[in-house]
């Protein structure tokens, strides 16, 4: 009689460190994946980065002509006449001013910094 409890106990521990070591192979595999996952968006986050800096290249250099306007236009002419100072530059001026005006809509969040 002792002999079947021990056999019976043995199994039952026998059973229970098989469930155990199975649950801890499925967490493992589990972990792996989760990983992987995580490798995968960091590869496809890492691919973006090419066309995220030739995009910022595109607007940087649109925002540079018109900031580069807005300089220009903003210098001092040496204007003589009446005609020269109401034509030339007040135009190009207000033409460059409308470009950042529209840029600084274009970018809200830039006004408050």
């Amino acid at each position: 009689m002792i002999g079947w409890v021990v056999l019976g106990l043995l199994v039952l521990v026998v059973i229970v460190v098989i469930g155990m070591y199975n649950g801890l192979v499925r967490l493992k595999v589990q972990t792996d994946n989760a990983w992987a996952d995580i490798d995968v968006q960091l590869k496809r986050r890492y691919d973006l980065i090419p066309n995220l800096v030739e995009t910022v290249k595109g607007y940087a250099g649109h925002e540079k002509g018109t900031l580069e306007a807005v300089i220009n236009a903003a210098e001092p002419r040496d204007e003589r006449d009446i005609a020269g100072r109401e034509g030339g530059s007040g135009n190009m001026l207000s033409g460059a001013l409308k470009s950042l005006f529209a840029l600084s809509e274009a970018y809200p969040q830039l006004a408050r910094d």
